[in-house]
Parts: C-alpha cells; sequence; structure tokens
C-alpha cells in the first residue's frame, strides 16, 4: 500500500459519511492500490469502473466484470443497485458534461446517507458541475516519498540481480542523488526508467543521474509551459560572487541528504532574488546552481502563460507550477522578473497580470515541493515592493560590476572556452582596460578580437584586444547615473554577491 497521510483522511472521510470525494492525482494506479486498501480495512466491498472495461468487483484484473456497465451512466445506475461499498470511477471527469450522469451521480451519492461507502473519482484537474460541488470533498495526492523511491530502487536492484549481473557503481552520496532525482515521477515512470537502465548495459553509476533527468525533460515538454534548461557548466565557471558562493554551497547539503537535513530541522531552501548590473552573470549562477547541485533547471518564460481566453491564463500559471512541485527537487528560474510582472499594478491587460502576479506571491511563499527559485531583476524601479519582503526568497543578493580578480579570471575563462591561451597575452595590463566593465561586456570584446585577429589571419594578441575594449563603451560610462542610483538602493536592501 503507497504510504501516503492521504489515504488515512480518505477513510476518516468515509467513517464521516461523506459520499462523493474527489482524489485529484496524475497517478491513478496509485490511488487505486490505497483504495482498494482503504476499502479492505473498512470491511467494504470494493469497484472500480473504466469506461474500456466497465464495472468489475475487485482490483484485479481476473476479477469479474458487471455485463452492460461500460456507459457511466449504467454503471452508476448499477452502482446504485449494488448497496454499501467503496465505488472508485477513473476518467470520469469527461463525462460530468452530461445531465444523465450527473443525475446518476446525485442517486448513488444520496443512497450513501442510509449506507456505508463513497464514490471516489479519481484524475487531474476535475471540474465538477455547480449541482455536484456541494455534495464533493476535493484531495489532492501528494506525490510518492523519498522512501517509496528508495524501496522501489532496492526492490529492482534485487530482482534483476537475480537474473543477471548488475554493477552497482553509485556511491552513497551518487544513490540519495539518484532516488532524489527520481521524485516528481510517479511510480510506475521511475520503475520504467529504472529498469530501462539496468538493462541496458547491467549497472547503475553516476551518469544514470542526467538519464533520469532527460526523461523528466520529456514531461516538461508535453506541457509546454516551462522550458526544461540544459545546464553543462558550475559555479567554478563563475568568476567572482564569493559571498553568493558561500551562501549555496552552505545549502548544497540540505539539497543532498534532505531526509538527514529534515531530522536536523531544516527544510529545502526557498530561493533567491539576483537584483543588479545587466551583464555581470545573475542569469549564469542560475543554471551553474543547477549543475552544483544535480537538479533539473527548468525556466519559467511568462509569455508562454498568457492566452486570449478569458481565465486561460491563470490557469496556465497554476499548470506550470503544479508542474514545476510535481518535478520537484529542481531549480526554477524566473529571469528578468521585472518584465514578467512590471503591469501587475496597471489595467492595460484586465487586471490578467495583477491576478498571476497575486497568485505567484502566494505560491513564493507556501508552495509545495522542493523547488529552489532563482530569479533575477535588472531594474529594480519596476518591480513591484512585494517580491522584496522576507519570506518570499531565503535572502536577496546584489551583484555589482566584477572586481580587478574577477575581471582577471572571467578573461581566461572565457579566453579558455574559445581555445585561447591566456599566459600568451598580458592579463594585468587587460584588466585595468576593462575597468567598469562587466562580464559580457568582456566577453564580447574577446569575440569581436577574435573575428579581427581571425580576419587578419594572425593569433589573438593584447593589443588587437585592447583595440576591441577601448571600441567597447561600457554601461558604467553610458548609464552611470542609473548604477549609482542602483547602488545606493541596494546598499542597505541586499546583501553584496561578491
Amino acid at each position: 500500500m503507497p504510504s501516503d497521510s492521504n489515504f488515512d483522511e480518505l477513510e476518516l472521510l468515509i467513517r464521516a459519511k461523506y459520499a462523493l470525494i474527489v482524489v485529484d492525482t496524475v497517478e491513478v494506479e496509485r490511488a487505486e492500490q490505497g483504495l482498494a486498501h482503504t476499502a479492505s480495512r473498512l470491511n467494504l466491498l470494493y469497484f472500480t469502473w473504466s469506461r474500456s472495461r466497465g464495472l468489475r468487483r475487485g482490483v484485479m484484473a481476473s476479477d469479474p466484470v458487471m455485463a452492460n456497465t461500460e456507459d457511466p451512466g449504467k454503471a452508476l445506475a448499477t452502482a446504485v443497485e449494488e448497496g454499501a461499498g467503496l465505488f472508485h470511477f477513473r476518467e470520469l471527469g469527461v463525462h460530468l458534461d452530461d445531465p444523465t450522469v450527473v443525475s446518476h451521480v446525485l442517486d448513488l451519492v444520496q443512497q450513501f446517507n442510509a449506507r456505508r461507502g463513497a464514490l471516489v473519482l479519481t484524475g487531474h484537474n476535475i471540474r465538477l458541475p455547480d449541482a455536484l460541488r456541494p455534495h464533493a470533498t476535493v484531495i489532492r495526492l501528494s506525490g510518492a516519498t523519498y522512501d517509496d523511491f528508495r524501496q522501489l530502487l532496492e526492490r529492482l536492484i534485487r530482482e534483476y540481480s537475480a537474473k543477471m549481473p548488475v554493477r552497482m557503481e553509485l556511491t552513497r552520496e551518487d544513490r540519495m542523488r539518484f532516488v532524489n532525482n527520481l521524485m516528481g515521477l510517479t511510480l510506475t515512470e521511475a520503475e520504467k526508467i529504472v529498469t530501462r537502465l539496468i538493462v541496458e548495459d547491467g549497472a547503475l553509476d553516476a551518469r544514470d543521474i542526467e538519464r533520469v533527468n532527460a526523461a523528466k525533460r520529456q514531461i516538461v515538454e508535453q506541457d509546454g509551459l516551462l522550458e526544461f534548461y540544459p545546464h553543462t557548466d558550475g559555479l567554478d565557471q563563475v568568476a567572482g560572487l564569493g559571498g553568493l558562493k558561500t551562501w549555496l554551497a552552505k545549502r548544497r547539503a540540505v539539497v543532498n541528504d534532505p531526509r538527514r537535513a529534515e531530522e536536523f530541522g531544516l527544510g529545502f531552501p526557498k530561493g533567491v532574488l539576483l537584483l543588479g548590473v545587466p551583464g555581470c552573470g545573475k542569469s549564469l549562477c542560475a543554471k551553474s546552481v543547477a549543475h552544483e547541485w544535480g537538479l533539473p533547471l527548468l525556466k519559467l518564460d511568462p509569455s508562454n502563460l498568457y492566452d486570449k481566453y478569458v481565465g486561460e491564463s491563470e490557469h496556465n500559471f497554476k499548470r506550470a507550477m503544479q508542474t514545476a512541485e510535481r518535478l520537484a527537487p529542481i531549480v526554477l528560474w524566473v529571469d528578468e522578473l521585472e518584465k514578467a510582472f512590471a503591469s501587475a499594478n496597471a489595467d492595460a491587460d484586465g487586471g490578467v497580470s495583477h491576478r498571476i502576479f497575486g497568485t505567484f506571491l502566494s505560491w513564493l511563499q507556501d508552495r509545495q515541493g522542493d523547488v529552489f527559485v532563482v530569479a533575477t531583476s535588472n531594474d529594480v524601479a519596476k518591480l513591484p515592493p512585494e517580491f522584496i519582503r522576507k519570506g518570499r526568497f531565503d535572502e536577496i543578493f546584489f551583484v555589482d560590476l566584477p572586481g580587478d580578480e574577477a575581471r582577471a579570471e572571467i578573461l581566461r575563462i572565457h579566453l579558455r572556452k574559445r581555445k585561447q591561451d591566456a599566459d600568451k597575452l598580458e592579463i594585468p595590463h587587460l584588466v585595468a582596460a576593462t575597468k567598469g566593465f562587466s562580464g559580457a561586456e568582456i566577453e564580447e570584446s574577446i569575440v569581436s578580437a577574435m573575428y579581427a585577429a581571425f580576419s587578419g589571419n594572425k593569433p589573438l594578441d593584447t593589443d588587437t584586444l585592447e583595440t576591441e575594449i577601448v571600441a567597447t563603451r561600457p554601461l558604467s560610462k553610458t548609464m552611470p547615473e542609473r548604477l549609482d542610483a542602483l547602488r545606493r538602493w541596494a546598499s542597505h536592501r541586499t546583501v553584496a554577491a561578491d
């Protein structure tokens, strides 16, 4: 039986004579196991219905099916005649726009005033008609637990080791990360993935962790509201930002071993808001954190949420957040937050932005699941003040222009990425020349210099790179007043990232 406290609540509701219960879940098979176990504990007959098979007594495929019950109306009428029992109807939600089906549901619900049992509907986002809402109670089935996935992994290793040689090349930490990354999948999905990984090469190793993430990517792409973002570089490819790196490093142990953290009294970190100068590595940090922690990176692009139909934009946002929670633990990246919610106080879009903004704030405060949010912003003046309040994020960091040491590191990183030997260039001289430059501006100077060197059929040298640097007008010179105002605002409201 799945270990889920929701089934204890379900049992209590049935004992209290709640006659219509909606279990919101994508894991119908897991719900069915829990419902059958609940019926056994309550000493009730268990019935299950699907459109393809009709109504049958019991949970096994071999259990008898009642004749002519494929039609939902006839199946509900048969249930009324059966007497006491726990009746589980799968996929009935799509038939609830039929008044005849609704009438049969009401007949069955009323029968439970005088007999033991209940009607349970399972599915995801079931929309009840007005006639049924006063009679219904909704339970959202939480995902399988860490222990469920750990036991699944151990069972599959045990079963396949009896059939073939299986090499376990996961360290203790790798195993915890592997199980942790299975979370968010259904147990059925996880079983298929782990089975494939074992059968394919007769081994489980650290590389398989990323292959689990690839399976999650398919789920995200099917929905189309969040982007599964690839991440290839760790924090060692981010120059400077020592304060932010230290803060993140202290929380990595919680991500890698959430059970021990929970026993210690620590929960999963909520996230960070990165404010600062454009081009100084805020977005790169989001991608690097996901790589460093070994978690999938999802990007929320608010433009994917908005729909021309009334109410659909808000519905899209809720679906996106449900997807994020389902696939937890993950890193959720919201880039340039001010562009997404700058119109939250305006009525230009009929209040849609305002409603989504309010829902997002509530979700940040009360979200379920291990979702670490990395939000970035370049223009704090356009950011609604509600985002700054403590509780939305664990910390707010200010990312300023890189100092001398960070610029030297940035030069070396980008030269190395482009197969250039930094030792052949006068790095101290270039560090002085790039004073006031952002990381992005340094990178573009290197790229421009490489084009110039390649077109001149000569190697990249200090003079060529310095020429491009001098020709660049950095933001610190074109908009100094804006940057000074941003620094003054951040000086007593944020923590320095470097």
